[in-house]
């Protein structure tokens, strides 16, 4: 019986030793990033493959770029089984209940999400998706010839998100109408135009237990700005729950 008690013993220590390394080896593992377009409007098709290229040369992350056909089909969403985050700038799809279902599936299963601009109207069959995922409030946008000054609200000045973005910027195109949004959503950044109230630009959310960012700022402009490159890196360190690093941009693309 001793004799039993002890290999029972040292069984449990093998096993509780190999759950460790699995551990440790899903730590050093690159996180994976599934970068998703499916609209025609602001040139993600254009502007997500670069910046795939430049996370995966700054940072490590193992990226999966996704692109909509000339249909309503994005082939790959398989994809999302193994991710760790998702970052999403879809418009008005009616997505096959099957390929929806995947998005569905990987929401439900808490991982985290990034939406950019129409992401905030991503799917004509799941109208609740704003609210109810995003914690948005979508609801038109100003005119693109009225240029929109972007500030970081005082209040979450000290949010990781923000680290090292300048206080005030310019908006790359139209001024999002998002007000106002549900209670369970802390913004981050606002904008405003002359003679119209302010509104949000950037906030975070909760969904399934789960980190939710987005941002209306998503104009192929933007992309050019460092400002923008900088919070939306520190948004994904956010989302996966890792220190935000002190720089960006470490090499160039």
């Amino acid at each position: 019986m001793k004799q039993f008690n002890f290999s029972l013993v040292g069984l449990l220590a093998l096993f509780f030793f190999a759950i460790q390394i699995v551990s440790a080896a899903e730590s050093a593992r690159p996180p994976k990033i599934v970068l998703i377009s499916g609209e025609y409007e602001y040139k993600s098709a254009e502007t997500l493959p670069v910046f795939k290229q430049f996370l995966e040369t700054n940072y490590g992350f193992n990226c999966v770029y996704l692109e909509r056909t000339r249909g309503e089909d994005i082939p790959g969403l398989d994809a999302l089984d193994k991710a760790d985050l998702a970052v999403l700038f879809v418009r008005r799809m009616t997505l096959p209940e099957a390929q929806l279902g995947k998005i569905r599936k990987y929401l439900d299963s808490g991982k985290p999400l990034i939406g950019l601009r129409t992401a905030s109207h991503a799917f004509e069959n799941w109208k609740e998706w704003d609210r109810d995922v995003l914690g948005g409030n979508y609801h038109n946008h100003h005119s693109d010839k009225l240029v929109a000054t972007v500030r970081i609200v005082p209040e979450a000045a000290d949010h990781p998100i923000l680290k090292g973005v300048e206080r005030e910027f310019v908006a790359g195109g139209s001024l999002y109408l998002n007000s106002p949004l549900p209670p369970s959503s802390t913004v981050l950044l606002m904008g405003s135009i002359t003679d119209q109230p302010p509104e949000p630009v950037a906030w975070t959310h909760s969904y399934r237990g789960a980190r939710v960012f987005y941002t209306s700022l998503g104009h192929p402009k933007d992309f050019e700005n460092p400002a923008f490159r900088r919070f939306l890196v520190n948004a994904i360190f956010w989302a996966l729950n890792r220190s935000v690093p002190e720089t960006t941009e470490k090499k160039s693309n």
